[in-house]
């Protein structure tokens, strides 16, 4: 995998979208939906819901069949916490499935009381990505804005950084979580180059509740924290809207702004 500082690296421009936003779609219609996603142009996706060696009740193979004939790759997989007790099983079923990236998506309350909890995770982390490594993947963590609360002066998201393997343990960047807790992407890259593979494209619309909106129809300066995308190292970038009345139809107005006004700044 070439890294930001290879002399041939180039960004990839391909726009991705996290299968989570078409969630109550795809567990009914997992065919139709990808057919539907491949037919709005986009080229990636990142699955969720990995259970029981299956995505959305497909074999690995099977998805992986399901994607190429709609044009379509898999990059990168969320996986919970669980999923490390039979971890080796994972990998192969990610290998199977064509993802390059295995990503935990989240840490439930009991699991994050305390910075201890984080450095238990992060040592957890280490041990995973290394056989991710041995594998010929990468391991990853994807934030909330809870890894930003402050405890006494440092956060949890301080903690997985600095005691995580940089060689090891890559982050996906929610944008809209780093924004809802009151951080800076653009600074959290400078901080942190090359650590930033995986970014998730998300808005925030502009009412105080701070909802979920469509990419280009919110408050967050996407073109500027695209002018920051080899600084972070990023690979590969994905549309993702929490909650939305129409799914579909609002993946399709954040992959039309993207296509029309931020993948030009990927150079």
């Amino acid at each position: 995998m070439l890294l930001p500082t290879d002399k041939y690296f180039k960004l990839n421009k391909n726009v991705g979208v996290q299968l989570y936003t078409l969630r109550d779609q795809i567990f009914k219609d997992p065919r139709g939906t990808i057919q539907k996603v491949g037919s709005i142009g986009y080229k990636e996706v990142e699955s969720f819901g990995y259970n029981n060696g299956k995505y959305f009740g497909l074999t690995p193979k099977e998805f992986a069949d399901l994607l190429a004939q709609n044009n379509l790759s898999h990059p990168s997989g969320h996986y919970a916490l669980a999923n490390l007790t039979a971890w080796d099983k994972a990998i192969e079923d990610a290998i199977a499935a064509g993802q390059k990236y295995m990503v935990i998506a989240y840490l439930a309350d009991t699991d994050r009381k305390s910075l201890d909890d984080y450095k238990k995770h992060a040592a957890d982390f280490n041990a995973a990505a290394d056989k991710c490594k041995k594998a010929g993947l990468q391991f990853a963590y994807h934030n909330h804005d809870f890894e930003f609360k402050d405890w006494n002066g440092q956060t949890g998201y301080q903690v997985l950084l600095k005691e995580t393997d940089p060689a090891l343990v890559k982050f996906e960047m929610d944008i809209y979580w780093v924004r809802k807790a009151d951080q800076d992407p653009i600074a959290l890259i400078k901080h942190n180059a090359n650590r930033f593979p995986l970014w998730h494209v998300k808005d925030m619309d502009k009412t105080e509740k701070k909802s979920f909106t469509e990419v280009g129809n919110g408050v967050i300066d996407f073109k500027k924290i695209f002018e920051c995308a080899k600084k972070s190292g990023m690979q590969h970038f994905f549309v993702e809207q929490d909650v939305s009345a129409d799914p579909m139809a609002s993946i399709q107005r954040s992959y039309q702004y993207i296509e029309s006004s931020l993948v030009k700044e990927l150079s």
